[in-house]
C-alpha cells in the first residue's frame, strides 16, 4: 500500500506544466495592455495636433468688389490690308530712261514716279498732225467742188451721179479727218503716259524694274507696288453665333469701336472704326468676314501684318466686378467666393458670374460693391476658417481696368 503522504507521478509532472502556461498569458496580457496606451497616447497626440494646427489663422490676400462700367469685346483674329494696293506698270511700250522713287518712300497722288523714252510717240505725234492738215486741206477743197456741183445740178448742167460722187467723197474726207484726230490725241494720251505717276498717296515698295530695260503694257510684275496706308484696313472674322450682336449696330448706324494690338496683346496698335460686314458666312469656317478702318497715323500697323482685333459691342452700365482669380468653381459648374467676414473668418458664397474683362469678372447676383473676397489661399481654406491678411486689402484700382496686364477682354 502506498501511504497517504506519497505523491502521485501524474500529479507531480502536471503542476510543472501550468505555472510556464499562465507565465506567457500574463505575459501577452501586459503586452496587450501596453500596445493599447501606447496606441492611444500616439492618437492623442495626433489629434492634440491637429486641433492646434486648425487653430492657425490661414493667411489669405484679399480685394474688394467694386462698381464700374465694363466694356464687351469679341475678341478675334485679323490681317491687315492697305486702303489701296497699285501694281505700277506701263500702259505703253517703251525704253524705261528714269526711275524717280526711292524704295520705301512715302509719295503724293500724282508724284512722277518714272520715265519712259518719249521721242517714238513725239515723232508719231508730227507724223500724225501732218496727215490731219493735209486730209483738211483735201476736204477743203472736195467742199469747194461739192458747192459747184450742186449749182451746176440746179442748171441742168452735170449728172446726179456726179453730185452723188462728189458729196460721197466729201463724207469720205470727213471720216478720214475724225481717224486723224483720234491718232492724234491717242498719241498725246501715249505721250502722258510716257510719265508714270503715283494713283494715289502711299509707300513705294520695292524697285522691280532697273532704268535701262525695255517696259512693255503685258509685263505682270510691273514697276513697282504702291500701297496705301494713311489711313488702312484690317479684316478679320467673328463666329457667326455673334453676327447678331454686331448687325444691329450696323443696322441702327451705330459706330463700334475697333482696337488692333500686337501679336503678343500687350501693345495697343490703333483705335479704329467697323466699316461693314461681309454678306455672307463661310460653311467651312462658320465664321463671317468684317472691315474696319484706322487712321494709322504712327505707321504702327503693316499690310498682311498679323493682329489681335478687340470689337467693342456693348458697355455694361454699374457692374459689380471681382478679381477673377477669386472665383472658385465646383464640379456641377457652379461658381462661389470666400467672402471676408469683420472677425477675420471666410464664407462661401454661390456667386453668378457674367463676362470677363481683362483681369476681372463681372458678378451679376451673390455679392455687391464693398465686400472683400480671397483673392490668393483659397485652396486651403473652409467655411469658416480663420484667416489672417498677408497683405493689405487690396484696393479697387489695383485691378482697374486702365492697369489690365493681359488686355483681353472676352464674352463669357
Amino acid at each position: 500500500m502506498k501511504s497517504p503522504n506519497s505523491a502521485d507521478p501524474k500529479t507531480k509532472t502536471d503542476k510543472p506544466a501550468r505555472v510556464p502556461v499562465r507565465r506567457r498569458l500574463v505575459f501577452w496580457l501586459v503586452v496587450l495592455v501596453l500596445i493599447i496606451a501606447a496606441a492611444f497616447i500616439v492618437n492623442r497626440d495626433v489629434l492634440t495636433g491637429k486641433k492646434q494646427h486648425a487653430a492657425q489663422p490661414l493667411p489669405v490676400v484679399v480685394a474688394t468688389a467694386k462698381t464700374s462700367d465694363i466694356p464687351v469685346y469679341l475678341n478675334a483674329l485679323g490681317g491687315v490690308t492697305p486702303t489701296y494696293s497699285v501694281t505700277v506698270r506701263t500702259q505703253i511700250n517703251g525704253l524705261l530712261m528714269q526711275v524717280n522713287f526711292k524704295e520705301g518712300q512715302m509719295v503724293k497722288k500724282g508724284d512722277l514716279l518714272a520715265e519712259i523714252d518719249s521721242r517714238p510717240y513725239d515723232a508719231q505725234l508730227i507724223q500724225f498732225q501732218g496727215q490731219l492738215a493735209r486730209d483738211k486741206a483735201l476736204l477743203a477743197n472736195a467742199m469747194i467742188d461739192l458747192q459747184r456741183y450742186q449749182t451746176l445740178w440746179k442748171q441742168d448742167s452735170v449728172a446726179q451721179q456726179v453730185l452723188a460722187t462728189q458729196q460721197s467723197l466729201v463724207e469720205q474726207l470727213e471720216g478720214t479727218i475724225k481717224i486723224d484726230e483720234g491718232q492724234v490725241e491717242a498719241t498725246k494720251i501715249n505721250l502722258v503716259y510716257c510719265k508714270i505717276t503715283a494713283p494715289n498717296d502711299g509707300r513705294v515698295g520695292l524697285r522691280l524694274v532697273d532704268p535701262g530695260n525695255y517696259v512693255q503694257t503685258s509685263d505682270t510684275n510691273g514697276i513697282a507696288i504702291l500701297n496705301m496706308l494713311n489711313p488702312i484696313t484690317v479684316i478679320f472674322t467673328i463666329p457667326e453665333d455673334s453676327i447678331s450682336q454686331v448687325l444691329d449696330k450696323i443696322t441702327a448706324d451705330k459706330v463700334l469701336t475697333v482696337q488692333a494690338y500686337d501679336r503678343q496683346q500687350t501693345t495697343l496698335l490703333d483705335t479704329g472704326q467697323l466699316l461693314t460686314m461681309d454678306n455672307q458666312v463661310d460653311p467651312t469656317t462658320g465664321t463671317v468676314k468684317l472691315k474696319a478702318q484706322f487712321q494709322n497715323a504712327k505707321n504702327q500697323l503693316f499690310p498682311n501684318q498679323f493682329v489681335n482685333i478687340q470689337l467693342l459691342v456693348k458697355t455694361i452700365q454699374n457692374a459689380t466686378i471681382v478679381p477673377t482669380a477669386a472665383i472658385q468653381y465646383i464640379a456641377n459648374g457652379s461658381s462661389y467666393v470666400y467672402v471676408l467676414n469683420a472677425d477675420k473668418t471666410v464664407s462661401t458664397k454661390p456667386v453668378v458670374t457674367g463676362v470677363t474683362s481683362g483681369d476681372n469678372t463681372v458678378i451679376t447676383s451673390g455679392i455687391t460693391s464693398g465686400q472683400s473676397v480671397v483673392t490668393e489661399g483659397a485652396d486651403k481654406l473652409t467655411d469658416g476658417a480663420q484667416v489672417t491678411l498677408s497683405t493689405d486689402v487690396q484696393p479697387a484700382s489695383s485691378f482697374d481696368l486702365s492697369k489690365r496686364n493681359s488686355k483681353r477682354r472676352t464674352l463669357s
